[in-house]
């Protein structure tokens, strides 16, 4: 990737619909990734190998994976916390499995039942596994920001997590701002500290718009390097065990941003808005986007 290019991972389909309420069935879950691929979108979270009782929007993630677009240079990502969900991601021949490792305690044991100590200890056994079908696996370090529980995170924490990740044989790592209390200065702090840690491991930012800085944090993470962004077409999601976390920067609205700047994402605005429009209508309420309600620059 050279560096003109940013990559933007869609999580609109995983992240974005898991804790929405409209529950659409698997065929609209299906016209959603359509449309995404369409748009340009190569890499993205498609389904998550979860508790089905705990997070029951992405029930039919195996359903989702049998029909997904298989074409060259798409990359599905499924979601697994355990050997059992890294086994179903395997099962339905997802490209990548993505793994969650927070930094706090309490959070941990909210979302996972579990620590970070124990959730590195799963990591380990799952890239062992992962291994045998050569699939890559890439860690999300959640609360890198900030925890609802335990409050501030201490930075060294965070580079604590990524570089025990990063020798375990994480491929990618993405610092969270899972509940999105990050300003622009905390983006930057964290992304020099981790990058200095985790020397040629990629660096990837998922940030949450919840208190309206997180266009403003992925900017700052661009200026430090970081080419890797995870956004949701519409901005739609949230987080079933992070309280009044909203979703994720609108995909559209990042990559309007980019483009503008002169990076190349790979993405087709116009096809995205509409995309965004669609979506609007399957979720049967407003989304937080705002690309797609004022409209590209110049006009087409």
């Amino acid at each position: 990737m050279s560096n003109s290019q940013i990559e933007i991972v869609e999580v609109g389909v995983r992240d974005g619909l898991q804790n929405d309420p409209s529950m659409l069935s698997t065929e609209l879950k299906l016209e959603f990734i359509r449309r995404l691929v369409a748009s340009g979108i190569r890499r993205l979270e498609a389904a998550s190998f979860v508790n089905p009782k705990l997070v029951p929007q992405m029930a039919d993630s195996a359903a989702v994976m049998a029909e997904v677009p298989r074409q060259d240079g798409v990359r599905y990502i499924g979601l697994a916390l355990n050997a059992r969900g890294l086994e179903a991601a395997l099962d339905a021949l997802c490209d990548e499995v993505n793994y969650v490792v927070p930094a706090t305690d309490a959070f941990g044991r909210r979302n996972q039942n579990a620590t970070t100590e124990e959730c590195l200890e799963t990591f380990a056994k799952m890239v062992g596994r992962a291994k045998e079908t050569d699939t890559p696996c890439s860690v999300t370090i959640t609360t890198s920001f900030g925890c609802p529980f335990e409050g501030e995170v201490p930075v060294a924490r965070v580079v604590d997590v990524a570089a025990r990740a990063a020798e375990i044989g994480a491929c990618e790592i993405a610092i969270a701002d899972t509940i999105g209390v990050a300003t622009p200065w905390d983006v930057r702090e964290r992304v020099k500290a981790v990058s200095a840690e985790i020397a040629k491991v990629p660096l990837r930012l998922h940030v949450h718009n919840t208190r309206n800085t997180g266009i403003a944090n992925a900017y700052a993470a661009v200026e430090e390097g970081v080419r890797i962004i995870d956004a949701s077409c519409g901005g739609i999601g949230g987080c079933p065990f992070a309280p009044k976390a909203t979703g994720n920067i609108a995909t559209e609205d990042l990559a309007y941003m980019l483009t503008r700047a002169g990076f190349d994402t790979g993405i087709d605005l116009a096809a995205l808005l509409e995309t965004s429009k669609w979506l609007e209508s399957a979720v049967a309420h407003p989304i937080p986007g705002l690309v797609a309600k004022a409209g590209l620059f110049p006009a087409a």
